[in-house]
């Protein structure tokens, strides 16, 4: 069995300081592999410390047997998160340390691997000579470079690019926002190797020197080692943290089938069937008079049929309703809202773009609820839709919407019985922007029912 994994970390050209670790180790009597790096957020106090609570939480958290990957590499970054956070509180010194991280798990009798992830720490798969990277960096620069706007090499001498959108101990809670942290697996091959590192490696050395190195046959000891050296020799801006696994088992060769010698003297066998000669007996012509009354008898009938077929009234067929399905991004919003546990959901434009095409309303049922969006959200309905963006129902008894933008609906906000408070919300060419309904809870009601009143910032809009 050769080497399996490897890991080593620098501190560059350019820092004094090294915030990166990493994690390379067999886990549960050489079952699984668990490979990590993890890079305190630089520029802050205490991104080492952070580093460092990350990287204890995840060995904690999955030193004890357990039977799904995933969600116990997801509850290592919460539990990270936690300490961080319970850290930032306690010490006033480390309130702006935060931390990003990738973690895989390698599955060795499964030849899988699973992975989570947050920020811009990366992880590549190496396979038949191709570099694929299956991280996304949560950045600004990375979203424009996964998305074509910028090319690699503009996109690594960005002047944004170490800005970020995600870290662990950036938010309290994790579970607000579902898509938080990056999950998935991937088949891990005989002959596949992993690549997880830093940006302080993704930033100085292109995919293209990256799978250069990673396709020598070298041991993996050497190929970080070339790794972290080129990072260096291109300007060493920041730490470089690099870990490579391999799967090392012998990848499975077919033969191509041999033709023996017996299949090369075969002759086709060519079975030849005499048929006898087949002589026609001569037979009299018929009658021509016999002729001339099929034909009078063939139009009579002719002109029956298309006499019978005018009569029948043409009946067009009836063409089913075009039913839109819902988009994507509505059904990631629905899923968000029925699915959360607490009573804050964060809409940022990084999980959801703008607009966002609504083509069935999104129902609210929750009893309390603030909605916020971070950055530009605009809600808008899509092409021949006619009716709410939201309903609010019977259920939700106080709703928080802030700093959303409302486009094309009638209504925008469907709300029975319910306290609806609005803070820097706008409504375009929504008629009308909100429309209260009032539904009993008995069949027979006495008294009077009150104006309702919708909070718009501090001016409040009386309805009926």
């Amino acid at each position: 069995m050769t080497e399996q994994f490897f890991g080593l970390s620098d501190t560059g050209r350019q820092r004094e300081n090294n915030e990166d670790l990493f994690i390379a180790q067999y886990l549960h009597g050489h079952k699984f592999i668990l490979a990590s790096v993890i890079d305190g957020v630089g520029g802050y106090a205490g991104g080492e410390v952070a580093a460092e609570h990350a990287r204890a939480a995840i060995i904690d958290c999955v030193e004890t047997p357990f039977t799904e990957s995933i969600p116990i590499l997801a509850e290592c970054f919460h539990l990270a998160n936690e300490r961080i956070i319970a850290e930032k509180k306690s010490n006033r010194e480390y309130e702006k340390m935060s931390c990003v991280a990738t973690a895989v798990l390698i599955d060795l009798a499964n030849n899988q691997l699973l992975y989570a992830h947050v920020g811009d720490t990366r992880l590549y798969l190496f396979r038949d000579g191709s570099l694929v990277k299956i991280s996304h960096d949560q950045s600004f620069v990375g979203f424009l470079e996964e998305s074509g706007r910028l090319t690699e090499h503009a996109a690594m001498t960005h002047p944004r690019r170490n800005e970020i959108n995600k870290a662990l101990g950036f938010e309290i809670d994790l579970n607000q926002n579902p898509d938080y942290i990056e999950t998935g697996q991937s088949p891990f091959l005989p002959g596949d190797q992993l690549l997880l590192c830093t940006d302080g490696l993704s930033d100085m050395v292109n995919a293209a020197d990256i799978a250069s190195i990673l396709n020598q046959p070298i041991a993996l000891k050497e190929k970080t080692k070339l790794l972290i050296d080129m990072a260096n020799e291109n300007g060493g801006r920041d730490n470089v943290t690099v870990v490579l696994v391999q799967n090392d088992k012998t990848p499975q060769q077919y033969a191509p089938t041999k033709v023996t010698e017996s299949a090369t003297k075969l002759k086709p066998i060519i079975k030849e069937i005499e048929q006898p000669l087949i002589i026609e007996p001569f037979r009299k012509k018929k009658s021509n008079i016999a002729v001339i009354i099929f034909a009078i008898l063939a139009l009579i009938f002719l002109g029956t049929s298309v006499y019978l077929y005018r009569l029948i009234p043409v009946v067009k067929p009836v063409e089913p309703p075009v039913v839109k399905l819902p988009n994507r991004q509505e059904i990631k919003l629905q899923q968000a809202i029925s699915n959360m546990k607490g009573k804050i959901l964060i809409l940022s434009d990084t999980a959801f773009t703008s607009p966002l095409i609504i083509s069935k309303a999104i129902i609210i049922d929750k009893d309390s609820l603030l909605i916020k969006a971070k950055g530009n959200i605009i809600i808008q309905a899509d092409t021949g839709y006619a009716g709410p963006a939201l309903i609010l129902t019977v259920k939700s008894k106080h709703v928080v919407l802030d700093s959303l933008s409302f486009s094309g609906f009638t209504p925008a906000i469907d709300l029975n019985n319910s306290v609806l408070n609005l803070k820097n919300v706008r409504f375009n060419n929504c008629k009308p922007a909100v429309r209260q309904s009032y539904i009993a809870n008995k069949k027979y009601v006495s008294g009077q029912v009150s104006s309702i009143t919708i909070k718009v910032d501090s001016l409040p809009v009386k309805t009926k």
